[in-house]
């Protein structure tokens, strides 16, 4: 493990942290509230929105680092499903928008339990759809970071088979794509507690799909989907201490089996959660770099015709 990360991890430890699965959400919340972050960077213009869904309204956080955006990037924030807002993920917004040249859509969806699926899911659906009415001249990504990237693959299938929107590429970061808790990385001890467990995994289903059979759909779990052919290229990104590492990998070779180009980048040092702790920790920014950047290249070759996306040659 990192040192800087494993010294950063010791200190929570120190401070009180505690496992999510110990309390209520209430307390999960406040916790990842409490959370010091390093002051975010500065861009060109932030602002609040407020987007129509099948369920009432969304808040969103429109980032831009330039005037004009290369490209719209609709953003899901990590949490389990359970918690995470707009401010707690203000810093990885904020990276993105400025690696990617994007403007970057923060999406502020519902959470279980109060909201539990498929509430999280409408509204990703919902707020990707209403991104792309908004700009329908730029090409449109996604982006997520553990259950906002389980929300962003998933959405940009149903998407798909929808046909009412374009996406050119989803960027990945140690999304969740399976609910088998089975496989060897969830066995794996860490030389100190992470930022998440099996044991708190466990936990943010039982609050997302209460239901223990429901989890098998290709709409919880996407590695059990039929097919992805069709899907966005992809740019993944995993961390090497982390339950969810094999799973991660799995869904990459699934997509890469069903024709999806796949660029994977494995932060052995890191755990779950890492790119959360960017100003914090070298590797997160470097993460939020690498996937930026890549996200800027392939938004740089796509052509919007419609509803679709033409890429050029060579991405």
């Amino acid at each position: 493990m990192d040192s800087k990360l494993q010294a950063l991890l010791a200190s929570m430890l120190e401070a009180g942290r505690r496992p999510v699965s110990e309390g209520t959400p209430e307390q999960a919340r406040a916790q990842l509230a409490a959370r010091k972050q390093v002051p975010g960077r500065e861009l060109h213009r932030i602002y609040d929105e407020a987007v129509p869904t099948s369920g009432g309204t969304v808040p969103v956080r429109v980032y831009l680092s330039e005037a004009d955006g290369a490209g719209t990037l609709v953003y899901f924030h990590g949490g389990g499903w359970v918690m995470g807002t707009l401010d707690s993920f203000d810093n990885v917004a904020r990276e993105l928008a400025f690696h990617s040249g994007a403007r970057v859509i923060s999406v502020d969806y519902s959470l279980a339990p109060e909201n539990p699926y498929p509430a999280a899911l409408n509204d990703a659906i919902d707020a990707i759809e209403w991104a792309a009415e908004q700009f329908p001249d730029e090409p449109l990504a996604l982006a997520g970071d553990s259950a906002g990237g389980n929300l962003a693959t998933v959405a940009a299938r149903k998407i798909q088979e929808r046909s009412t929107a374009g996406i050119c590429v989803q960027l990945l970061m140690y999304p969740v794509t399976d609910s088998d808790a089975n496989r060897p990385s969830y066995l794996e001890e860490p030389p100190v507690p992470t930022l998440f467990s099996g044991a708190e995994m466990s936990w943010f289903w039982d609050h997302y799909v209460p239901d223990a059979t429901a989890r098998q759909a290709a709409e919880v779990s996407p590695l059990r989907a039929e097919s992805l052919a069709g899907m966005p290229p992809t740019i993944m990104i995993l961390a090497g201490h982390d339950p969810l590492r094999d799973e991660g990998l799995a869904y990459a070779r699934r997509l890469e089996e069903h024709g999806v180009p796949v660029e994977l980048t494995m932060f052995e040092g890191m755990c779950h959660g890492f790119v959360g702790l960017a100003g914090a920790v070298d590797q997160a920014e470097e993460a939020l770099r690498l996937g930026g950047e890549a996200v800027r290249k392939h938004l740089g070759a796509a052509v919007v015709f419609g509803n679709s996306i033409s890429r050029t040659e060579g991405v």
